[in-house]
């Protein structure tokens, strides 16, 4: 124990020594987690639309007014040809055209239908579908006032329609920055975690302070400990601040009890400072360290569930989401948060971390080589 006790003094003072590692661990993650929440929007917004008006009438006028003031349509041209409109999409000044036809108040009064055309921009995918998503339920709705208008008395029988009420669980004003925020939370921890224990062993390789520890009778276990838990405390640090900022700035109280994020943190702690540990036992340099971490966070981003739905993807992906422990904490900390779940719902989940600590860190200190 004394051995332990003289090893973490080392790396706490060399932690604290480094001012460049205080801004790395403190500043980095606080900016990042005020900003990222603002700029990663599910939303679509500012759609450049172009309409062509053939009809000029007082319906096609009152569904363009309707369109433009839903706040997600800019409209950036008015005017009555097909090919300047394309124009503006070939000079990427418009992201959809609305052609609506010279018949279209006669159409719709006289024959009770009428069919506009809609062309779009589809080199951006998920704009581009999401955009005509808009656009179909603005017309739509327009479309349900204006039958509504014409049945003013009974014996016209209207229709009959089937109407929808329902009620958002978990997240009932549909707030992208409360799913979000959680979620950016675990990828800066991962990522402060793991790249700063990554470059750890392999920087006392390159300075030449290793040799002097391996000539010492200091055991394998005792010197991946010292190493681990400095980190394990600055990264439980560096959460807690996180959960600050996600109930000062964007007021997200956990829903569950926050004893339950922290253990499961704690125990996320060990299994991703011990991944790092055991990419800096193979490294030779920082460089490689870097280079390696920076694979695996970029796998861990984008197969963690965070931007992207695991069920949405193909199967051979949503077996690699089994061996990512970002998934698992991603998944806890909304059930957590927004849910209100207890120990007991994330018990599978905490099992698999735990697992995933036992192996890297076991790993990291056989994989450790000791040599005089």
């Amino acid at each position: 124990m004394r051995t332990l006790k003289f090893l973490l003094q080392k790396e706490f003072r060399q932690i604290f020594r480094d001012p460049s590692i205080l801004r790395l661990i403190f500043i980095m993650p606080v900016i990042q987690l005020i900003m990222l929440p603002f700029a990663a929007d599910y939303e679509i917004k500012n759609i450049k639309l172009v309409v062509i008006d053939h009809d000029h009438s007082s319906y096609s006028r009152s569904l363009v007014t309707k369109i433009t003031s839903s706040g997600y349509f800019i409209l950036t041209d008015y005017t009555g040809s097909f090919n300047q409109a394309f124009e503006k999409i070939e000079q990427d000044k418009a992201d959809l055209i609305l052609e609506i036809p010279a018949s279209f108040e006669k159409d719709l009064v006289k024959e009770s239908e009428s069919k506009i055309f809609m062309a779009v921009n589809a080199i951006n995918g998920v704009k581009a579908g999401l955009g005509s998503s808009y656009l179909r339920s603005i017309i739509q709705e327009y479309n349900k006032e204006v039958r509504t208008e014409w049945i003013q008395f009974p014996r016209f029988n209207p229709e009959t329609n089937i109407e929808v009420v329902y009620s958002n669980w978990f997240n009932s004003s549909m707030n992208y920055k409360v799913f979000m925020v959680p979620g950016i939370l675990v990828l800066l921890l991962t990522m402060v975690g793991a790249n700063l224990t990554a470059i750890n062993i392999v920087k006392e390789k390159e300075i030449g302070t290793i040799e002097q520890i391996n000539v010492t009778p200091v055991r394998k276990f005792h010197f991946i400990l010292g190493k681990l838990i400095p980190f394990w405390v600055l990264g439980l640090l560096i959460f807690s601040i996180g959960l600050g900022i996600a109930r000062l700035f964007y007021g997200i109280i956990p829903a569950g009890n926050i004893l339950t994020i922290y253990l499961f943190a704690a125990v996320y702690l060990f299994a991703v400072l011990g991944l790092g540990l055991l990419i800096s036992t193979y490294a030779d340099n920082q460089q490689q360290a870097m280079l390696i971490s920076f694979f695996l966070m970029m796998i861990f981003i984008l197969l963690g569930g965070l931007y992207t739905s695991i069920d949405s993807m193909p199967g051979w992906a949503q077996a690699i989401t089994k061996a990512n422990p970002v998934s698992y904490f991603i998944e806890v900390i909304r059930m957590v948060v927004l849910k209100g779940s207890s120990l007991a719902d994330i018990k599978y989940q905490l099992l698999t971390i735990l697992g995933f600590a036992i192996v890297l860190n076991g790993w990291a200190v056989v994989n450790y080589h000791k040599r005089s």
